[in-house]
Formats: C-alpha cells, structure tokens, sequence
C-alpha cells in the first residue's frame, strides 16, 4: 500500500523518518476517519490528484529532522499528470505551470541562476525544503475541491510539529492562504517570510523582487547551516 491513503483500513501510511512518530496519532483520530470516506467517494466518482501512492511525499522526501525551509502550498494541481505531492512541483517532462515559472522568475532575478527546463522541485525537497501542500488532493479540474474536508487539521498538526520541536526553520509564506498559517508558528523560535502568491494574477504586486531565495540561505548560513542550492537539474 506504500504511502497512499487506503480508505478501507485504518492502516498507518509510512510518512517517512520522523513523521511517522509526530503525525501517527493524526490517523486515529475522528476527522481523519471522516476525511477517509470523503475521499473514498470522491475516487469513486472523479480522477482524484495525485496519485495515492504520491500524497505524503512532501513528507517522505524530506524527513522531520532535515527539514530547514518550509514552503506551503494551498492544494495540488487538478491537471491531469501534474501533481505529484510536492507544492508548486511537477514531474519532469511536465511544463512548468505560471506560478512555478514566476518562482523561476524570481530565483533568476535574486541569484542569477538560469530558468531550468523541467519543474521537479525534488531536489529542493532533498535538501530540507518541505514543499507541503495545506490541502494533499483535489478533484481533477476543480481547484480547491477537497479543502475544507479535514487535511488543513492533518498539516496544521505537521506546522505545528515543527514550530515546536524545531528551531531556526524558515518559512516561505506566500500568498494570503499560506500567510494565515503563520498564528501556527513561533516567531521567537523561526522566520517568517512573506510575500505574494507567485500566480499571474498577483506575483506583480511584490512577489518578483521579493529576495526569499537569497533571504532564505543569508538566515540558513548565519546560523551556521549550509545554504540551499535553489538549481535544478
């Protein structure tokens, strides 16, 4: 069954080194049940984003004590072949949707580093970029179609987790949904970054320009970490 979400066993997804043991009790809980036939039904009427096997991987990739950056996402793509549970990614070999060619944008400006091809952020995740989604599935072809239906409670848990039991994280809030997650961290012990969604629709208003990527290794490396290496292959 590997990382996917099997709506008819209470069984405990494998989220990875150290998530298991801080989100395990999530699974047992009354909305995560309530959450399991929402989803049960949703795939037995529509193609359901990304692919079960797929929805936990911003925790698989990136295990609790690594993560050193926190990027939140609000839900997955809905087009067919685009979501991979990885925010704001793609697989390779998928055309980099606008908010991701904004980030590119961006990353170019603030560091030079050319626009890469392909949009698997993977690398980042490798790294200690968790690339959580708020949401972990959507409909296909219907945006934000699963919020509201108790994922927001199972990666609040995830936010909290960090903010509490980590120090020094950075967190990359863009857009007015992500940046409503910041009563969730502790600004004494991490750093908060804001800005613009990086959408079409509002990247111009100081998304471009904002500086988060070069931030973001100034804040790791002043700290005594090793910055994080925004190329990709």
């Amino acid at each position: 069954m590997g990382n996917e979400v099997d709506p008819n066993t209470a069984a405990l997804p494998d989220l990875g080194t150290g998530w298991t043991a801080m989100l395990g009790p999530e699974f047992a809980k009354p909305y995560f049940a309530d959450l399991r036939s929402f989803l049960v039904k949703e795939r037995a009427s529509y193609r359901v984003y990304p692919r079960g096997r797929d929805i936990f991987n911003a925790f698989t990739h990136t295990s609790f004590e690594n993560v050193r950056v926190v990027l939140l996402g609000q839900d997955p793509y809905h087009g067919a072949g685009q979501a991979h549970g990885l925010c704001f990614s793609v697989p390779a070999g998928v055309s980099p949707p606008p908010s991701l060619q904004n980030i590119f944008k961006e990353i170019e400006r603030d560091l030079g580093i050319p626009t890469p091809t392909q949009g698997d952020l993977s690398p980042w995740a490798e790294q200690g970029v968790l690339l959580l989604n708020t949401t972990l599935t959507v409909r296909e072809g219907a945006a934000a179609s699963h919020q509201g239906h108790g994922w927001e409670t199972f990666t609040d848990a995830a936010i909290r987790c960090l903010s509490e039991q980590r120090s020094g994280l950075v967190f990359l809030l863009w857009g007015s949904h992500a940046q409503k997650k910041a009563a969730l961290i502790d600004v004494d012990r991490h750093y908060i970054l804001r800005a613009p969604h990086p959408s079409p629709l509002s990247a111009h208003r100081g998304f471009i320009g904002c500086g988060h990527f070069r931030i973001a290794n100034e804040i790791l490396q002043a700290s005594g970490g090793l910055a994080i290496d925004w190329r990709l292959p």
